[in-house]
């Protein structure tokens, strides 16, 4: 007796068991090392400037590489995970940006330290989109933007990992000393490579059933696979997954998916890369300084995890707009002089609606594309979005190097919330992915069916 086991049906309506703590845990440590990598570069940037003499423009410009590299990587390794696999793609990602990390250690110059940085963050903006697009793959319905967004709350551990690091290695042992343990998660390959699931549809159109029919086993239990099951999940269609991304009325959202990424990254790494320096410049001592980044990042934790349960509850569109823009108002404040328990309030706040948005965007595209462009669709929004990433540091730059008064930095980062606000009240929910089932004369049909 074969069945047709419709695996959209299966996932969605799970309990949430020991396998999905299994993805939840390995994407989250993925995502913990992935950030950290990035962020250490703000950690480290007071110590480069006065190393390497830089100016504040050429130490945004040095910040912009990894930034250059994770547009890119985001833009190409999107679309190749739909044609290889999540799972190949997240340990390409994962060797080249912790082993460009190790290569930043032997570094003399600001040129060898740019290079290396740009081909780290190559892997980094590889493997977001990748470990975003798994979790989704997996995650029962009801609790998909929950998962999605603890999953990317590694995001804002991995800021904080950085931070507490910098205030306890900077002084002790150099600059290089945090580059060193971002090189850890080579050690973690092989371990990744044998728990780690691939994505299911990319298995399904390989034709691997038997891995397919352990994997679902383990998300239902009571399900039995056999070698004659057929399993249903919505065919790839042809054409270019990167033009699907505007068919079927999707253009305007995907546009505006693009505009969001843009203006949150832009607040995102601008203040990731300049707030140690804008806080010191204010007078505040760089201990003090780098606990304002450890702030700002457990604020994205709570607002990321908070984010996403109000996701699932209320829509991720209602509560991405208002996050922003609370981020708006919290970062305009920011630039005022206040006593120390409303500083860290207004930066817990503001690393909660910035980063915290953030991460809530991944989870929303995520559920928006179909699973065959999902990655094509995380990653393109990524991609775009790291312009907006290269430009904050920049920004900043210009910003300490022109001497403007210490509230106007701020209101110049606060203007990209209100507009990336705007632009996701202009997506469609119309037009969103809703996952088919497997019908009968137009009827759904529960999973499994016996022939």
């Amino acid at each position: 007796m074969s069945k047709t086991v419709d695996i959209h049906h299966m996932i969605d309506n799970a309990r949430f068991n020991r396998f999905h703590w299994s993805v939840l845990l390995w994407s989250f440590l993925i995502i913990i090392f992935d950030v950290y990598d990035l962020v250490i570069y703000g950690v480290v940037l007071p110590v480069l400037m006065d190393k390497w003499q830089l100016t504040p423009m050429q130490a945004g410009s040095l910040g912009s590489y990894a930034l250059f590299g994770m547009m890119f990587g985001a833009l190409i390794f999107g679309p190749i995970s739909d044609r290889i696999g999540r799972k190949k793609s997240i340990i390409i990602c994962l060797a080249l940006f912790s082993s460009c990390t190790l290569i930043n250690t032997f570094t003399v110059n600001p040129t060898q330290f740019g290079i290396a940085r740009f081909f780290a963050g190559f892997g980094i903006g590889g493997l977001m989109p990748n470990a975003v697009a798994l979790i989704t793959e997996y995650a029962p319905k009801k609790i998909r933007a929950l998962l999605t967004t603890i999953m990317f709350s590694g995001y804002a551990v991995g800021g904080m990992i950085s931070a507490g690091l910098g205030i306890v290695l900077l002084p002790n042992f150099g600059w290089q000393s945090v580059f060193y343990v971002g090189a850890l998660p080579l050690l973690l390959i092989p371990v990744i490579m044998r728990y780690l699931p691939d994505s299911i549809g990319f298995l399904v159109r390989s034709k691997k059933n038997e891995e397919v029919g352990q994997i679902l086993s383990k998300i239902d239990p009571s399900f039995t696979p056999s070698k004659d099951d057929n399993y249903y999940i919505p065919e790839k269609a042809p054409g270019v997954s990167i033009v699907k991304l505007f068919k079927d009325n999707r253009g305007v959202s995907t546009a505006m998916f693009w505009v969001a990424f843009f203006m949150c990254l832009l607040m995102v790494y601008g203040l990731s890369s300049w707030l140690p320096k804008l806080m010191t410049e204010a007078g505040y001592p760089l201990g003090s300084s780098l606990s304002f980044l450890l702030v700002l990042n457990l604020g994205a934790m709570f607002g990321a995890i908070g984010g996403g349960w109000l996701g699932d509850k209320f829509h991720l569109k209602k509560v991405s707009i208002i996050y922003l823009a609370m981020a708006a108002i919290s970062l305009s404040l920011l630039g005022f002089k206040s006593n120390t328990f409303v500083l860290y309030l207004l930066l817990a706040i503001a690393g909660a609606t910035t980063i915290g948005t953030q991460i809530l965007l991944y989870a929303y595209v995520a559920q928006f594309y179909p699973m065959d462009i999902r990655s094509t669709g995380i990653g393109w929004a990524s991609g775009v979005g790291r312009v907006g990433g290269i430009i904050g540091p920049l920004m900043g730059g210009a910003l300490v190097g022109s001497g403007l008064p210490f509230q106007v930095n701020f209101i110049f980062f606060a203007i990209p919330g209100a507009i990336a606000a705007i632009a996701i009240g202009f997506v469609s929910l119309k037009y969103a992915f809703k996952a088919p089932t497997v019908n009968a004369a137009a009827e759904p049909v529960a999973t499994p069916i016996t022939d």
